[in-house]
């Protein structure tokens, strides 16, 4: 009986432990998905390279010494992986430092990490040393105790949980899912060593063509079963995956993030304190690259978007970040410029990091970010000393598309819309006032800020607080004993309870505003109202009086509550008396002055029916003047897209309103079809249409879906005569669905009040 040759024997060692590396480098390519780089990938291959060569180098040594040179092997590949990591995230520090952070600290701030993960060491550090001790445990089980099945357990429990980390946060892992079972099974199928050499080869006896033909046939069985575990697994991983409905659990849901105290939850408090201060040194900052014509750029500290009543708050979820911060999309039209600042921390405490607005990327310092409100922190605190480089994308909006821009409503701004109950009556007064004689939202918020520039002055001693009384105080109480008068705190915030009472979204950022490189004192901190604009972005504003300016007494402007009418200044007839009145003289009967009860009851009811009359008329008449407003005013794209809101509103009134995903092909099916579902109901109660609704036929829907397609995607091609023609579709659609409806439906069809307040 023959021996396999050496060269054969070796080959037959190499499919076990490659399988292996490449299952335990696997849990790395997935757990990469959600890293900004594939350094994390890298050294877990590197690691599961590593380990797995360790044991094979050591089959013939005792078992006992294995684990201390793998763990010492452990120890070299983890210093020069956080090595890595520290160089690739320009964290400062000695390696020694820079080890014992990233082993404080590894498992929550890879929990807490915002995603993208940003390489750095303590990110890095559990994935690597995971994947070096599931390959170290693998390779001793499989190749040393010949238990390749039971080896394989340590990748698998690997594998699912870097899936279980991974979460929700990345596509399923299908693919490395799928190649993951075929290496599995690649391994189970070619055989290892044998583990009694003296049994020798069974087919060594055979005929050279039989035992050609048995190892042939062994060989091809080995491929089809691998073909079939491959395919199923292939086949049957996208279908299981489609039928499981529930996201993953994410397990950062149960770490608790970075956290801040009162002080930096709500920096609006700290203005009238820097006030008194005004040469308290802040910061030192120097402007690398980005000033521009207009000097130093304004600095952001903090973005408050949730107010109570009481006080604005950040209200901010951090994540541990990286150097690099997620980007944003800019609004259309906006133009941006890069600004580099280094910026040294003086006496500014707390843990919010300064920086201009939006910044994308951070070195110097170790920071969490939220991105809804791009405010930063520094969870360790700021010190004296602190340097730290900043790079962020200033955005100026075009102002040619604030001023006849929407504001958004909805769901989404419901934070930045949200107004606390317990709102002063002299507040939404105000507010109302200013919405009633201004009409678009750009000139809402034009108007706020006009009325606090010319009507309050601004004091350095002026105390701080900006709940409501505060702010009623500030806008409403008398002169001479402190009202009207306050700083930046109360001219943002009543700024922004006033924008939302007026239907605007609005937010209080405060920051500061230097007026050269150098120093930033206490004295340049500022609060500052901001809106948000559809298409265009939050826009600052500035409530704050101009300087040397003299303000206007409040009174001249802002209409009191009107008062119950002066009791009526005719003295009551009296009469003087007698000096002995009759003691038994009777009183002399009352006659009846006023009208009887029937008399009041018909006069009552026949009032409310005159004024609910009268309301009606008022609706319609209204309701008549936006139709013509719509259809007769402005440019010819002006008048399409006001005949397309016609339509959309008669949808709306028929009970079919339109989404906002629709494209207008899909609304004008849409309307095509509620005007024949209108009218198969009505021919199905046997009653005829009214109105000269039944003679239209609704052809001309699909034409005014192209009108308003080309007045939106190529404004100046639409003309008048198109502009009339769409007024003349969308009249007759509105009359044919009215048509199709009953009397009293009709009736409420006509006076409804919603296409007035609607947001057009």
């Amino acid at each position: 009986m023959g021996r396999d040759p050496p060269v054969v024997t070796r080959l037959r060692a190499v499919p076990v432990p490659a399988a292996l590396v490449v299952l335990v480098a696997l849990s790395g390519v997935v757990l990469g998905r959600v890293y900004a780089d594939p350094l994390p990938t890298r050294l877990m291959v590197g690691a599961a390279v590593g380990s797995v060569l360790v044991s094979v180098a050591a089959r013939r040594l005792p078992s006992w010494l294995v684990a201390p040179l793998s763990v010492a092997a452990l120890t070299g590949w983890t210093l020069l992986s956080l090595r890595l990591a520290a160089s690739h995230a320009a964290l400062p520090g000695g390696l020694g430092e820079v080890a014992v952070d990233a082993a404080r600290n590894a498992i929550p701030r890879l929990l807490t990490a915002m995603i993208p993960v940003e390489p750095a060491p303590d990110t890095v550090l559990v994935p690597v040393v995971a994947a070096w001790l599931a390959g170290l445990t693998a390779a001793e089980v499989a190749l040393r105790a010949g238990r390749v099945l039971l080896g394989y357990l340590p990748p698998v429990l690997l594998y699912g949980g870097v899936l279980y980390v991974v979460g929700p946060n990345a596509e399923p892992a299908v693919g490395p899912t799928v190649l993951f079972a075929a290496v599995a099974a690649a391994g189970l199928a070619v055989p290892g060593r044998r583990a009694d050499p003296a049994a020798g080869d069974p087919v060594a006896d055979l005929p050279p063509t039989v035992r050609a033909a048995v190892r042939l046939r062994l060989v091809a069985a080995t491929a089809a079963g691998l073909a079939v575990v491959v395919g199923l697994a292939a086949l049957l991983a996208p279908v299981v995956a489609g039928q499981v409905e529930d996201r993953p659990v994410d397990p950062r849901r149960y770490v608790e993030p970075p956290q801040v105290e009162s002080l930096d939850e709500n920096p609006l408090i700290r203005i009238s304190g820097w006030a008194l201060n005004p040469d308290q040194r802040l910061l030192d900052v120097r402007t690398v690259a980005g000033a521009g014509d207009g000097g130093p750029p304004r600095i952001r500290l903090a973005v408050l978007s949730d107010y109570d009543g009481v006080t604005w708050r950040v209200g901010a979820t951090y994540r541990n970040a990286g150097r690099v911060l997620p980007a944003a999309e800019s609004a259309a039209g906006a133009t941006t410029d890069t600004v580099r600042q280094e910026i040294t921390v003086g006496d500014l405490t707390g843990r919010l990091l300064p920086a201009v607005p939006t910044p994308r990327e951070v070195t110097g310092a170790r920071v969490a970010y939220d991105p809804e409100t791009g405010t930063v922190i520094r969870p360790e605190g700021l010190a004296p000393g602190l340097r730290y480089d900043v790079s962020s994308v200033r955005e100026r909006p075009d102002l040619n598309l604030v001023t006849t821009a929407n504001v958004p409503a909805g769901d989404a701004v419901a934070r930045v819309l949200r107004v606390p109950d317990g709102a002063p009556e002299q507040l939404r007064r105000l507010a109302t006032q200013l919405a009633e004689e201004n009409g678009a939202p750009y000139a809402r918020a034009d108007a706020i800020a006009t009325f606090l520039a010319e009507h309050y002055r601004v004091t350095a001693d002026a105390p701080s607080g900006h709940a409501y009384p505060n702010l009623t105080f500030f806008l409403f109480g008398p002169r001479n004993g402190g009202g009207q008068r306050g700083t930046s705190e109360q001219f943002a915030a009543a700024f922004a309870v006033l924008g939302r009472l007026a239907g605007l979204p609005t937010r209080v950022v405060v920051g500061f505003e230097p007026k050269a490189d150098g120093p930033v004192r206490a004295a340049d901190a500022y609060a500052w109202p901001e809106v948000l604009f559809e298409g265009v972005g939050w826009v600052p504003f500035d409530p704050m009086p101009r300087p040397d300016s003299e303000p206007r007494p409040v009174e001249e402007d802002f209409r009191p509550k009107p008062e119950d009418p002066p009791p009526s200044e005719v003295p009551a007839p009296t009469e003087e008396p007698s000096a002995t009145p009759p003691a038994a003289a009777p009183a002399p009967a009352r006659p009846d002055r006023g009208p009887g009860t029937p008399v009041l009851v018909a006069g009552g009811v026949g009032g409310l029916v005159l004024l609910v009359g009268a309301v009606l008329a008022v609706l319609a008449t209204m309701r008549r003047r936006l139709s013509r407003s719509r259809l007769d005013r402005g440019d010819p794209g002006r008048r399409v897209t006001g005949a397309w809101r016609e339509l959309t509103d008669a949808l709306r009134l028929a009970g079919r309103p339109v989404g906002d995903d629709l494209a207008a092909e899909e609304v004008a099916e849409q309307a095509r079809a509620t005007l024949a579902a209108a009218r198969a109901a009505r021919s199905s109660d046997g009653v005829a249409q009214s109105d000269g609704g039944a003679a239209w036929s609704g052809d001309g829907v699909g034409e005014l879906a192209d009108l308003v397609n080309r007045a939106a995607f190529a404004p100046g091609s639409v003309d008048a005569a198109q502009a009339a023609r769409a007024a003349e579709v969308a009249t007759g659609y509105v009359t044919a669905l009215r048509a199709a409806r009953s009397r009293w439906a009709r009736l409420w069809w006509t006076v409804r009040p919603g296409p007035l307040r609607w947001r057009r």
